[in-house]
This record gives structure tokens, sequence and C-alpha cells, in this order.
């Protein structure tokens, strides 16, 4: 999950109010890695670092896309915009559009960024886009759409119409490279899904099988990887720099806010580690239909 959406449940869970945007930024800057990426790191060995290992996970994603071909990219759930400002270190992008859900990541990547890059705040489905562009970028997004009452067929209806839009404003040639926290399949009765509904009551995890029915014949799934360990290591050295910087945290965000994100934090990573959750990495292209 992303830093984000654990600031959503955060909120949803009776937190003190909205905190100005520089305190918000603030605080995630006590815990998260100098480049202000908000999810799952890709570890390598017992002696990598979160830096590390973040710089490694935008690079599997860069990877996906195949980044230095390609001239347009689309970020949904762009965080503080660190994928977008790997775009621009590293390669010749010529558009490079963020959306994010929070104004104060909003204002952070706007005060560091290019010309060629746009970014916007609200909803995928708010989303009016006039051009294509050759690849998506979806991390943590997926996280934040059904809530848990709704019926296996109402949200993976949800994830299909996601999945259609994405395909309209994908080329031909284009791919997504999406990352998801998400339930095992099967598990939507066990007792991690009892245990998400206790902590973040307003929304809901995919499973792998939800995905697949909703990409049906719209995009073909290239790979899949399940990175539920680094997953567990993130959350847990994100818990660990929190616990260094927790009086600074909390003089920030108040006590509540801070014992919100410990919980969460420390249950994620349990989940995590007895298979009751699972991060996914999943790379798709569209699927062509008018061929011989």
């Amino acid at each position: 999950m992303t830093a984000k959406a654990l600031e959503t449940y955060s909120s949803q869970a009776g937190a003190a109010p909205r905190h100005s945007d520089d305190a918000e930024n603030q605080f995630h800057k006590l815990w998260l890695d100098r480049s202000l990426t908000d999810s799952c790191a890709l570890w390598s060995g017992d002696d990598d670092t979160l830096e590390h290992a973040q710089e490694r996970k935008l690079s599997f994603h860069l990877d996906a896309i195949e980044a230095n071909r390609i001239d347009s990219v689309l970020d949904i759930g762009c965080g503080w915009g660190s994928l977008l400002s790997a775009l621009n270190e590293h390669y010749e992008i010529s558009k490079a559009v963020g959306l994010t859900l929070s104004e104060a990541q909003a204002k952070h990547i706007r005060a560091r960024s290019r010309q060629n890059v746009e970014v916007r705040t609200g909803s995928w489905r708010q989303l009016q886009l006039n051009t294509r562009f050759d690849a998506i970028v979806a991390i943590g997004a997926l996280e934040q759409f059904p809530q848990p009452a709704e019926s296996a067929s109402s949200r993976i209806l949800m994830y299909r119409e996601f999945f259609s839009r994405c395909r309209s404003w994908l080329n031909e040639n284009g791919v997504l490279s999406l990352e998801t926290a998400a339930y095992p399949d099967g598990c939507r009765d066990c007792d991690s899904y009892a245990l998400h509904r206790e902590l973040y009551p307003k929304a809901d995890f995919p499973t792998l099988a939800e995905l697949s029915a909703a990409a049906g014949g719209l995009f073909e799934v290239q790979a899949v990887y399940n990175a539920r360990i680094d997953y567990a290591r993130t959350c847990e050295e994100w818990a660990r720099r929190l616990r260094v910087r927790r009086n600074d945290a909390v003089r920030l965000v108040g006590e509540n806010v801070v014992e919100r994100y410990e919980r969460y934090l420390a249950l994620t990573a349990l989940g995590c580690r007895l298979s009751k959750l699972s991060l996914l990495r999943v790379i798709l292209r569209p699927l062509v239909k008018n061929w011989l």
C-alpha cells in the first residue's frame, strides 16, 4: 500500500484533522527514502538500503515500459513524483503526466518539475485526455477503488472500467505496468480480510483472478510478480525509520496519527510474512483486435 493510502486510512480511522501540505510532506520525509517513493521497494540482499531498493523498484517499472524507446508516459498515482523524476533524469521523454489525489504531492512535484512534466489532482475517472501515451504506470492506484461491501462482480466491473480507460489512453503498441497490494486468490473470507476491514474500512484490495477477469479482451498479461516479502520488508523498514524519528513525527502530525501508521505498517508486514497479503507487479499490453 502506498503512503498516500496509509494517510487515507489514518483519516478514515478518526485521526487528527488534516494538516498543512508542508506538515504532510515533512512527515513523510521523516521515514520514506530521499526520493519519497511511497510504495513497495524491490530488495536485494540483507545489506541493501531502502534508497537502493526504491531505485531498483523504479528501474523495474521503467524497464517494463521500455523507457529508453518511448516518448510519453502517464503515471496514475504518481505520489511525490519519484518515477517522473527518474524519467526526466535518465530518459528523453517529451511528455509525462502524473495524477495524484493529494494537493501536497502535486505542489511538491510542480516545485521541482521541468516543462515536459504535468501533474494533475483528482481521480482517474475525472481524467480527460486529448492524447495517447506510449506507456502507463499505475502504482498503488487500484487499492483505493472499491469498498469492501461491494460484490465480486461489482469489483471486477470497476477494475474493468479502469482497464478500459487505460486501453483508450494507450497507443496500440503501448504497455501498462501495474503494482498493487492484493489478496491471495480465494482469501476474501480469511482472517487477513477481516483485519483489513478493521484497519482500512473504506477501501479494498484486488485478487489476481479479479484483475485477470477485468483485463480480459482488453490487455494481454505478459508477466506477474509476487513481491510479498519485498512488501513486508518495506513496511518494516518504514516502521523502523518512523520509530527513529518518532518524536519529530508526533510534533508534526500528532500522537494519534503516528500510532495509526505504526499499527498499520506492523500488521501489513505481518500479513505479508504469513502469506495473508501479496504485492503484485503486473505487466500488460493492449490486445490488438483487428488482425488476420
